[in-house]
């Protein structure tokens, strides 16, 4: 490209003529045309591009434009975002300084080129995140798109100082986003005024009618969120006396109330009663919930751009599946996730078919910590679970006549049936952890708040009626009642491949829009907080 620098400087020197003497720029910007072309030249395409739609005119020649941009950079804050990674406290500084030193124009073009990349890199961060989740997390597979920034928009909106309509353009388009942004000006804002008094660690459990100074505190600890607001705007449900004139040392029925909407908020079981868990959720530091929020700002704009129009999203520590139907409908359901030791992966795939009345061949891992052990200790263990023994050509083998304590390179494959580990129907979708969505036999599961208790794969609750929304919504043609009942196992193609994206959010709007806090079950958190902390070199 070095080549063509002269080329090209003449030729923006010529363009630089034309300029109308009347527009108002503090700088000459004839000769800082050429500097910016040539220097801009070095630059990476982005930037090259962006400054070829202007034609080489300088961005930030004008004071009052770089003031409104250092101001709009301020509102990144709303993000999650440290406005002082984008010199956001210092551009103005810097110009004044370049201008009243009569700075060279070589000095005044590399300030613009900086300046533009930074509002690139800002827009960039704002719609596909500041960090690369493959460097934070070595098991990510989703796959990262570049962000897409309409370059000729972008440099419109510089001219006419429209740079927080920019930023807001730039955020992913979704409820969620917004929601969590409100969230995180919302627990600031309680921050600002000192934060929730911590509830003192005590032997004992607080519950209803219970008459303690400790009652108070929580009282002043649940109303700092909203709590209490929220159970006193059904005034039927709760005696008058307590609405009005509560005795802050009781225990009484709407603070019972209170704490069980803050225990579902926090997926915890909610039995009105402040014991250890209630205690220590409680006692989380406003701060430390802040930053909860803000990195899960990060990876909603790791994930929240460009989603196609129907997709099935799994939200791991959420423990729920969302499918957002082609007709614009949302089927929700609760899900169980892998335990902390046995972790759903995060990752993109498609739904290719499912499988009816499926067997199921015991995965190595569960083989290894799971069914050996049981069956060393009773062999009728196989007989009980319906369990068969295969070579691994599928010829069935005598079990008495195995070494099950060195059985060498057998399977172990359950028939189809009612109490088959995987239900009545398994959704799959190609990944290299050999994970998939299916039904389970053990219902109750789902009616835990926490529910961390598989081995990897994802148990959907009403899984048969979400099979059945998959194969109308690709037209696949097929009845799911009607093929369970055959009894036979089949594989069933959809017509039309469905995304599906498995994810880990440990904060997220809940169904009212009010934020819900999960438990870090997969210990994620700190390593995202930590990156995103670190200083940013721009």
């Amino acid at each position: 490209m070095r080549l063509f620098v002269p080329i090209l400087a003449t030729v923006v020197l010529l363009v630089s003529a034309s300029i109308s003497a009347e527009e108002p720029h503090d700088v000459q910007t004839g000769s800082l045309e050429v500097e910016i072309a040539l220097l801009v030249a070095e630059q990476d395409a982005e930037l090259q591009d962006f400054y070829a739609i202007r034609d080489y005119r300088p961005a930030w020649a004008e004071r009052q434009r770089v003031a409104a941009f250092a101001e709009a950079l301020q509102t990144l804050e709303s993000d999650g975002l440290d406005p002082s990674d984008y010199r956001a406290n210092r551009l103005v500084a810097e110009r004044r300084r370049l201008h009243e030193s009569d700075a060279a124009l070589v000095e005044l073009a590399q300030f613009d080129l900086e300046t533009s990349a930074l509002l690139l890199t800002a827009l960039s961060h704002l719609q596909r995140g500041r960090l690369d989740p493959r460097q934070v997390d070595p098991q990510w597979e989703i796959p990262v798109a570049p962000a897409r920034l309409d370059l000729d928009t972008i440099s419109r909106a510089v001219d006419g100082q429209r740079f927080e309509q920019a930023f807001s353009e730039a955020r992913p388009p979704y409820a969620p986003y917004e929601r969590l942004r409100s969230g995180l000006a919302r627990y600031r804002n309680i921050q600002r005024v000192g934060g929730w008094p911590p509830l003192p660690e005590q032997p004992r459990v607080l519950r209803l009618e219970d008459v303690d100074d400790t009652v108070s505190l929580l009282r002043e600890r649940l109303a700092m969120e909203g709590e209490l607001e929220v159970m006193a705007a059904d005034p039927s449900a709760f005696p008058r006396a307590e609405l009005e004139t509560p005795d802050p040392r009781r225990f009484d029925a709407l603070l019972e109330e209170a704490v069980k909407r803050f225990q579902r908020r926090h997926l915890l079981e909610a039995d009105g009663i402040v014991g250890p868990q209630t205690r220590d959720a409680l006692n989380v530091p406003v701060a430390a919930r802040i930053d909860q929020i803000r990195l899960n700002l990060e990876r909603a704009r790791w994930l929240l751009n460009g989603l196609p129009e129907a997709f099935v999203l799994v939200d791991i520590a959420g423990y729920r599946l969302s499918y957002f139907r082609p007709n614009g409908e949302i089927w929700r359901s609760r899900i169980v996730v892998g335990q902390p030791y046995r972790r759903t992966p995060s990752l993109r795939s498609e739904i290719t078919h499912m499988t009816v009345n499926p067997t199921w061949t015991v995965p190595p891992t569960i083989m290894r910590e799971d069914v050996l052990p049981a069956i060393r200790r009773d062999l009728g263990y196989l007989q009980r679970q319906n369990m068969r023994v295969l070579s691994p050509s599928g010829q069935r083998l005598d079990p008495r006549q195995i070494n099950w304590w060195s059985p060498g390179n057998v399977m172990i494959r359950q028939d189809s049936g009612p109490h088959n580990a995987l239900g009545q129907v398994v959704i799959r979708f190609p990944n290299d952890h050999l994970v998939y969505l299916h039904d389970t036999p053990a219902q109750g599961l789902f009616a835990r708040e926490q529910r961390a208790f598989s081995s990897g794969c994802i148990r959907v609750q009403g899984v048969l009626e979400f099979a059945q929304l998959l194969l109308d919504d690709t037209e696949s043609g097929q009845n799911v009642q009607a093929l369970t009942a055959s009894g036979q196992t089949r594989n069933v193609p959809l017509a039309s491949r469905m995304p599906v994206i498995l994810h880990y959010w440990t904060v997220h709007p809940g169904e009212d829009g009010q934020l819900v806090f999960r438990p870090d079950i997969y210990d994620r958190d700190d390593d995202v907080l930590r990156a995103l902390n670190r200083t940013s070199v721009l």
